[in-house]
């Protein structure tokens, strides 16, 4: 919403910017989720940004991160993201790491880094320059990586591991797999045991 940046206007539907960063994000997240086998229920994460003034993006991806543990979906590892930014003047530069609202209007990249301890899950580069060298580069996924194991660190003090079970108000799913001869009997004459089941459960 406007308030989030300081800004007033109407709480519409989402706009370019917010469904780009819904799909790093998502991109971010996608590595770790787990197969159709493994977890058979559709996932839905909102994430809904309050206050910004860094990257709500990489923000999001720690959130929903956690959430998802904490709702008991098997994650294969935590995530977390990070935004990285530059100051270069002349042959001179620096990096930042977590970079706020000016220092992103103010600096010459806005690189954002998501991933587990183990690598790299989802990268975005906006630059305002002609170009970054191979040293700024390995610089900045440098630095990302010691932001992101210390952010991970961090998440890991609220939420070690995910959850082992889901909710009791979740809903449940159960899948059993019938021998073709058996089939008739789990339909019943005319449907009736299917009917009865469907009556009694949902």
């Amino acid at each position: 919403p406007p308030y989030c940046v300081g800004e007033t206007g109407f709480a519409g539907g989402p706009k370019r910017r917010e469904i780009g960063h819904g799909k790093l994000a998502k991109r971010g997240l996608m590595a770790v989720m787990p197969n159709e086998e493994e977890f058979p229920y559709v996932i839905r994460v909102v994430s809904e940004i309050t206050e910004s003034n860094g990257s709500s993006s990489m923000a999001s991806v720690c959130g929903s991160s956690l959430s998802m543990m904490d709702a008991g979906v098997p994650l294969k590892a935590p995530v977390a993201g990070i935004a990285m930014g530059l100051i270069k003047e002349g042959d001179g530069f620096a990096v930042l790491s977590d970079i706020l609202g000016d220092e992103d209007h103010l600096g010459d990249m806005d690189f954002k880094v998501a991933g587990t301890s183990e690598g790299i899950t989802a990268l975005q580069m906006d630059i305002k320059i002609e170009g970054i060298t191979e040293e700024i580069m390995q610089k900045a996924l440098s630095q990302a990586k010691g932001g992101r194991e210390y952010i991970l660190g961090e998440m890991n003090k609220v939420l070690g591991a995910g959850r082992e079970e889901m909710s009791d108000y979740a809903p449940k799913l159960l899948t059993l797999t019938v021998h073709p001869d058996k089939i008739r009997e789990v339909i019943g004459k005319g449907g009736a045991t299917i009917r009865a089941l469907t009556e009694e459960t949902n």
